[in-house]
């Protein structure tokens, strides 16, 4: 599997209605895309959950790089660069995944970034992470990580934001999932 993400940082005035009426329109267009797992369109609002800055930024899972190339190379990104401009996209590898079609229903993903520090060996590195994961009541969970960067990301799928009052994070929206 393969994951990608690219975030759009946007003006802090921009009406994100724009990118909620974008998604309403065309999130669907997604819906069955070769080789995805599946695709969350995400946004953040300044203001709102105590995001800093508007987004957005749509999260993948991949199941084989066929579909991805497909995506990025036959035209689909393409409307991202035309709306957007240039973007870098992402590149991670799913760890671990506790995801079932029960996050169909979710309304938020909470993300947590965390260091890989240099050590002697990988080995049990997943089982060491696993057990270091901040437990979220009833959230499943992708951890998602990129060895050129040595970081790992935790994506929480929640529908009550109580449940991460202490943690540090970034909320996403859920506007949509493919």
């Amino acid at each position: 599997m393969i994951a990608t993400q690219y975030k759009i940082i946007l003006p802090s005035n921009y009406d994100m209605n724009i990118i909620k009426d974008r998604v309403k329109n065309n999130g669907y267009k997604t819906d069955g895309f070769e080789d995805l797992k599946f695709k969350l369109y995400l946004i953040t609002e300044k203001g709102e959950n105590n995001n800093l800055q508007n987004s957005y930024c749509p999260l993948y899972i991949w199941k084989d790089s066929n579909g991805l190339n497909k995506f990025l190379f036959n035209g689909f990104y393409d409307n991202i660069i035309t709306s957007f401009g240039w973007q870098q996209v992402n590149v991670g590898i799913p760890l671990i995944d506790t995801t079932t079609c029960n996050f169909n229903d979710m309304k938020y993903i909470f993300e947590v970034t965390k260091e890989i520090s240099p050590q002697e060996s990988l080995k049990n590195l997943k089982d060491k992470i696993e057990k270091d994961i901040p437990k979220i009541d009833n959230a499943e969970y992708v951890v998602i990580y990129n060895p050129d960067k040595w970081k790992y990301n935790i994506f929480y799928f929640i529908d009550d934001l109580s449940k991460v009052k202490s943690e540090k994070g970034v909320v996403y929206d859920i506007l949509h999932i493919s």
